[in-house]
C-alpha cells in the first residue's frame, strides 16, 4: 500500500494557529494551546524530556508495551477479524512499536494508521517505519484529531482499534476529556476498542519534578511556543522575559504549566499589540491525573465497556482497554 500524508496546506495550518494564539493571548487568563509545541524543535526537545530522569511517564508506559504486548494483542485479536490500528498522537512510536512487533509477529492482519497535528512526525514514521518493520501497512494522517478521525475510520471496512497513549488524555481538563471521549465512542461501532493511557495519583513531589526537571528541558519546551510564534507570525517575543513555573494540587489531580512575565512588556503579533503586566502569566499546559475510581466513571460516562487494565511494575500508570457498547 502507498504511504500518503492526509495533509493541510500549510498556509491553512499558519491562519488558525494564528488566530488561535491571538484569541487565547486576548483573552483572561492568557491561554496558548499545548498542541502547538509539537513543531520540529518541539519534537526534539519533548524526546529530550521523555528521557530525563524525572519523567517517570515514558518509562512507566514503556515498560506495560515492552513486557506484556503479547496480553495486550491477545486482549485486540479475540475477535479473530482484520483491524485497523488508529494511533492518536503517534509521535515516533517509540513505545506503540512493541505492539507493532508483537501483531506483526502474530501474523495479524491490521493496517496501521498513526494521527498527529505535526507533519514531521508522520513523515518520519512513513519513512523509517516500513524499514523497521517491512510486512508493515501504514497510512499517515496530519491534523487536528477528530478532522483526521473522520478520515480514518474511512479508511476500509475493518473495525476500529483507537490507541491514544502517553497520559494525552491528561492535556484536557476532566470536563473536556469527558466530552473528547463521549466524541470519540461516537466515532466509532459496537465492537471497535479503545486502548487509552493514563497517568495514575501519586506522591505530588514525584509528578511535579516530572514537570519541572532539573536540567530546564520542560522550561525550553514551553519557551519554544513563543519562539515559533515569532518565527511564523510574525511576533516579537524576548524568550529571557518570561520564565516557567509548575505547580501541582493533589486534590485535583491537575499539574500545570504557566510561562510568567518578569515584567511589564508588549509585543507585537503581526499588526497586533498584546500587553503583558509583570508577574502575568500565560497559561501553557495541563497534565490531569486520575485515581482508578475516575478512570472507571470516565470509561462508564462516554458510553465504553471494560475489556482489561495494563499496569507497570509500580501502578504509576494505566493502559486501559475499553470497547464501544
Amino acid at each position: 500500500m502507498d504511504t500518503i500524508i492526509a495533509a493541510e496546506p500549510v498556509a491553512q495550518i499558519n491562519k488558525q494557529f494564528f488566530a488561535d494564539v491571538i484569541n487565547g493571548l486576548n483573552s483572561i487568563p492568557k491561554k496558548l494551546n499545548s498542541k502547538y509545541f509539537y513543531d520540529k524543535q518541539g519534537d526534539k526537545l519533548f524526546q529530550e524530556i521523555m528521557a530525563s530522569p524525572e519523567y517517570y511517564l515514558t518509562n512507566c508506559e514503556m515498560e506495560i508495551l515492552t513486557q506484556q504486548s503479547a496480553d495486550i494483542a491477545a486482549s485486540l485479536t479475540q475477535q479473530n477479524t482484520p483491524f485497523d490500528l488508529i494511533e492518536l498522537g503517534a509521535g515516533d512510536a517509540t513505545k506503540s512499536i512493541h505492539l507493532l512487533q508483537q501483531l506483526i509477529r502474530e501474523g495479524v492482519s491490521f493496517n496501521y494508521l498513526p494521527l498527529d497535528i505535526s507533519a514531521n512526525v508522520i513523515r518520519h514514521l512513513e519513512d523509517h517505519l516500513p524499514n523497521e518493520l517491512p510486512k508493515l501497512q501504514i497510512h499517515g494522517f496530519t491534523g487536528d484529531y477528530f478532522d483526521m478521525l473522520d478520515q480514518a475510520v474511512q479508511f476500509s471496512s475493518n473495525r476500529k482499534v483507537v490507541l491514544f497513549m502517553g497520559a494525552n488524555i491528561g492535556n484536557m481538563l476532566p470536563i473536556e476529556a469527558k466530552a473528547f471521549c463521549i466524541k470519540l465512542k461516537n466515532s466509532l461501532l459496537r465492537g471497535d476498542m479503545l486502548i487509552i493511557g493514563f497517568d495514575l495519583k501519586k506522591n505530588p513531589k514525584e509528578i511535579l519534578a516530572a514537570y519541572n526537571d532539573s536540567e530546564g528541558i520542560t522550561k525550553r519546551f514551553n519557551l519554544n511556543l513563543l519562539r515559533r510564534i515569532n518565527t511564523e507570525l510574525n511576533a516579537d517575543f524576548i524568550l529571557d522575559d518570561f520564565d516557567h513555573y509548575a505547580n501541582y494540587d493533589p486534590r485535583s489531580g491537575a499539574c500545570k504549566s504557566y510561562l510568567i512575565s518578569l515584567k511589564d512588556q508588549t509585543v507585537k503579533i503581526g499588526s497586533n499589540i498584546l500587553h503583558f503586566k509583570k508577574n502575568e502569566y500565560i497559561d501553557m499546559e495541563i497534565s490531569q491525573k486520575y485515581s482508578k475510581q475516575e478512570i472507571g466513571e470516565l470509561m462508564t460516562d462516554a458510553g465504553f465497556e471494560y475489556v482489561t487494565n495494563f499496569y507497570d511494575t509500580n501502578h504509576y500508570f494505566v493502559d486501559s482497554v475499553w470497547s464501544v457498547k
